[in-house]
This record gives C-alpha cells, structure tokens and sequence, in this order.
C-alpha cells in the first residue's frame, strides 16, 4: 500500500514539473510586458507634455506675429497719416497764411507837465546827439507805438522785426534783423539793425526801462539807444557763470559816429558780460564795453555871440567806454511779492578829430573857421527799484554828467570865435533826480507816476511830472535780464 502511493506520488511529480516550469515562463513574460508598458507609458505622457507645451508655444508665438502683424500695420496707417499730414502743412505753407509769426503791439502815451519849455531842451556842455532826448510833450500826448513780428525762419535763423510808430506820424524800423539757433559752442550771429550789446540798458527797448526816459549818460553819448546797422557775434561760455564775450561791427552812422558814405565798416565794438547767482535770492551780471567810431561831418546846431544860427560840424573818432553792474533780489528766485533791483552804469567818452564852424548862413561875422578838437567827458546813473508789494513798485534815480575837458582849438587860437560862440559848450555838468511809482495789474500793463528834477540846462531847473501808460498786446518775448 505504502509502495503504492509512493509510485504515485512520483508520477504526479513528474508530470507537475512541467506546468510549474510553464507557470513561472509565463509570469516572467507577463512581468516584462507589465514593465514594457509602464516604461512606454511614462515616455508617452512625456512627448504627450511635450507635444502640449509646445501647441503653448507656438499659440504664444502666433499671438505675438498676430499682435506684431497689428502693430505693424497700426504703424504703417501712422507713418501714412504722418506723409498726410506732412503733405497738408506743405500745402499749407504755400498757401497765403505760410507765415504766420508771432505778432505783438506796444501801446504808450503820458500825459507830462514841466516848469520849462521841452522845446528848448538841452543838454549843456556836450556835444548835442541829434536824437529826441527831451522830455514829452506837454499835456496829453502818445508815446512811441511799437509793433513787432517774429519767428522761427527754419532750424537754422529766427527774424524778429520791430517798427516804431511816431506819434507825430511816420514809421521808423527800430530794429529788423536775423539771428542763428544752430552754432555749436555757444556762439550766435545777428545780422541787419539791432540796438547793440553796449552796457546794460540799451539793448532793452523803453517800454521795458524801469523809468519813462533814459539816463543823461544814454541822453549826450548815444543820443537816447544807440542802434547798430551791421552785424554781432556773441559767444557764452559752457560753465556755471555766466561769461559772455561779443563783437560787432556796423556802418558807425548813428551818434557818435555819423553816415560817412563809405564802403566799409565806420564803428565797432567790443562786449563782455560776467554773471551769476549769490544764493538761491540773488543775481549779479557786470560788464564793460568799448565802442569806436569814425564820425565824418557830424553836425549840429548852436547860436553864435548875437543870436545867429550856426552849424558846427566834427570830424575825427569818437571812443566810449561802458561799465555796468546789475543786482537783483527775490526771495528764494520769486519775484511775484517782493524784489529789488539795484544798477548802474559809468560812460567815459573821448573825441579827437577836428571842429569846423559855420556862421555863413546866420550873421556870417566869421564865416566858416576849421580847427583842432579833443573832448575828454563822462558821466554815471545809478538806481534802485523795489517792489513792496504785488503789482506795486517804486523807485529812485539819479544822474550825473562830468565836463571834463574840452580843447577846442578855435577859441584857443584867438583867432576866430570866443568862447561866448558855442554857448552849447560852456562848462557846465548836468544832474538830475528822479522817483517813480507804477502799479502794473498785471504783465501786459503798466501805469506809471514820475516826478524829475532836472537841471540839464544852464542855469535852469526843470520840475517834471508825468503820468505814462504802457499796454502790451498779442505774443510779446520776455525781457532780458
């Protein structure tokens, strides 16, 4: 029995062992597969992240042609709006209004009171200017209309042009003239008529001046403004002060040169300017200047001994020296409350040439006598403007002429004319004082209330008083310092 069940036993082994070898064959296979699956899987969900990211990608980047394809065109429809527009101001500009620059108007006039006739005014011992330098006329009268136009001509030159409107009638061109705005390293060039760079108060035009008139000095050197007809060059230094050197160069016909009628240049100049700041309340410029000229039969008007009108005239150069200085104060640069002004100028002038004088037309004692002339002269103004209150300013001047020394060979050869002959000559140095107040409501007008002193003539005082009125219309440039 028990052999029996061994012997099956055994067969039921062997015939086991086969299948279990199978089983263990087809487990090892599934095991492959299983993994052959989880490895592909992975690298499946690997290109699938792959292939999403870059859909992503390429959505962005069609996004960003479509956004760069908008722009483009966005850009394209403005550069065609530009050529349209630029087209139209081209057809504008050959059109009758091209020119369309920037237009303004100066509207004065006083009404003056004075204890002595302003026709007879002068100014004794010094050579008369020539130039309108009395006081205004008495009662109501219109003061100088000033009508200017400017613009920029190209990138290149800006014209400015300024007429001067007689109240009496006429036109006068104050000033015409170009200017470049492209030279490089600070320099400039001014080119036509221009009131000249020479000290500080002549190149601003008068209803600009902090007074109705100008100073005596301005009176009997440069005959109230000397203009220039000719042409300047100004160089301003790159540095924090203000270092300015200029040139010029002009026909010389205006006082004290004199229209020679000859090719050339008859006056020139020579200007330098330093200025800066004291704080963050104070400004400073001061300068000096030299003018020269070369006067030919300049000519003016005296009575001889018995009342008989004589032309003298002179012939030689004329040199002036300028030196100015300007203070300004505001508190911390705001002038709109308070400000203060404080300036000077001192001229010195020397004539050497020759004097002829004339009588052939008046009493004719000594007919025409010609002789040797030196004139050695100066004079000063300072002054001082405050504004104590908005809108409100008063201010003080006073002025001052010094003889000097005349040689006036005529008389000093005792040969012809005395002394008595050129009664504009005598030794005499004018003064004068002036205060003002002006309400000025606000930058386009100006009232004004002045009282003078003036003892310009001989002998005499004249007590001025006068109300002026300065109105600004239209597209008026700043002032200068």
């Amino acid at each position: 029995m028990f052999k029996r069940n061994l012997i099956l036993a055994a067969v039921t082994l062997a015939l086991s062992g086969p299948a279990l070898a199978q089983d263990a064959e087809l487990a090892k296979i599934r095991e492959e597969i299983k993994q052959m699956k989880d490895t592909y899987e992975k690298r499946i969900q690997t290109l699938e992240k792959r292939l999403s990211e870059a859909e992503a990608k390429a959505g962005k980047a069609e996004s960003t042609a479509s956004k760069a394809e908008t722009t483009a065109t966005k850009a394209e429809q403005s550069a065609a709006n530009a050529e349209t527009a630029t087209a139209a101001a081209a057809s504008a500009r050959s059109g009758e209004n091209a020119f369309n620059p920037a237009a303004s108007l100066i509207l004065q006039g006083t009404y003056a009171r004075t204890s002595q006739d302003p026709n007879n005014y002068r100014i004794n011992g010094f050579v008369p200017s020539g130039g309108d330098v009395g006081p205004p006329k008495r009662s109501f009268g219109l003061g100088e209309t000033e009508l200017a136009f400017a613009s920029n001509i190209d990138p290149y030159f800006r014209g400015i042009a300024i007429a001067s409107l007689a109240p009496e009638g006429g036109v006068d061109v104050e000033e015409a003239y170009f200017q470049t705005l492209a030279l490089p390293q600070g320099f400039s060039v001014k080119g036509g008529r221009f009131f000249s760079g020479l000290g500080y108060l002549n190149e601003q035009h008068q209803h600009a001046w902090d007074f109705q008139d100008a100073p005596l000095a301005y009176k009997a050197f440069l005959g109230n403004q000397l203009r220039q007809d000719g042409v300047q060059l100004k160089w301003i230094a790159p540095t924090d002060l203000l270092i300015e050197l200029g040139a010029e160069l002009s026909s010389g016909s205006q006082f004290p040169g004199s229209d020679r009628n000859k090719n050339g240049v008859g006056g020139s100049a020579l200007l330098a300017h330093l200025g800066g700041d004291i704080g963050d309340s104070t400004a400073w410029r001061t300068g000096v200047s030299y003018l020269k000229t070369s006067p030919s039969g300049r000519s003016y008007q005296d009575t001889d001994a018995l009342g008989g009108v004589v032309t003298n005239s002179f012939t030689g150069s004329a040199k002036l020296w300028v030196a100015d200085a300007v203070l300004k104060w505001s508190p911390h640069g705001n002038s709109t409350y308070n400000n203060f002004k404080l300036q000077g100028e001192y001229f010195r002038s020397s004539q050497d040439g020759s004097l002829t004088y004339n009588d052939t037309a008046g009493s004719a004692v000594f007919g025409q006598v010609t002789g040797p002339f030196g004139a050695t002269q100066s004079g000063w103004y300072a002054q001082s403007v405050w504004q104590f209150y908005p809108a409100w300013r008063v201010g003080y001047r006073y002025d001052r002429l010094n003889y000097g020394s005349i040689n006036n060979g005529i008389v000093a050869n005792g040969l012809g004319p005395s002394a008595a002959n050129f009664p504009l000559l005598a030794s005499y140095s004018p003064t004068r004082n002036s205060v003002m107040l002006d309400w000025s409501p606000t930058e386009f007008s100006r009232i004004r209330l002045q009282f003078a002193s003036d003892k310009s003539r001989l002998g005499l005082t004249d007590n001025q008083m006068l109300v002026q009125y300065i109105y600004s219309l239209g597209a008026h440039g700043a002032h200068k310092f």
